[in-house]
């Protein structure tokens, strides 16, 4: 199961990169002096910094079977989790008339990181709580 784990984490992440180059490409950075992206710079950089984290305590754990880092992992995936569901909110609230880069965003592509996050996020708490 940690192996799946990390696969749904790897696709999470490239869809995640696919959306992060969209909001850059599309002046997201730019846009934060005039405030029209609904996405402060530390909400868009926060978010992937904290998963990556994440997946590197997820990946201490599978190399050393401590169930410590399994269960930090856990602790800074909802932290990042939480932010994601931040992001989302704010550019669901935003419907057609979103503002900024964010409205580049396709709406697969943001649901499949939804559904794929939200998978190994349950993934991880699952085998957590089973690793022993």
């Amino acid at each position: 199961m940690g192996l799946v784990t990390v696969a749904a984490w790897v696709i999470n992440a490239l869809i995640g990169v696919y959306l992060l180059y969209l909001w850059l490409s599309g002046g997201g950075l730019r846009q934060q002096a005039t405030k029209v992206t609904r996405f402060p710079t530390t909400l868009i950089f926060s978010h992937p910094a904290l998963a990556v984290t994440a997946l590197a305590c997820w990946v201490g754990h599978l190399l050393t079977g401590l169930r410590l880092l399994a269960w930090l992992a856990f602790g800074v995936l909802s932290a990042a989790a939480l932010l994601g569901f931040t992001m989302f909110t704010r550019w669901l609230g935003g419907g057609r008339h979103a503002r900024g880069a964010e409205q580049r965003f396709p709406m697969l592509a943001v649901v499949a990181h939804g559904v794929v996050g939200l998978t190994t996020f349950v993934l991880v708490l699952v085998a957590a709580a089973s690793s022993g």
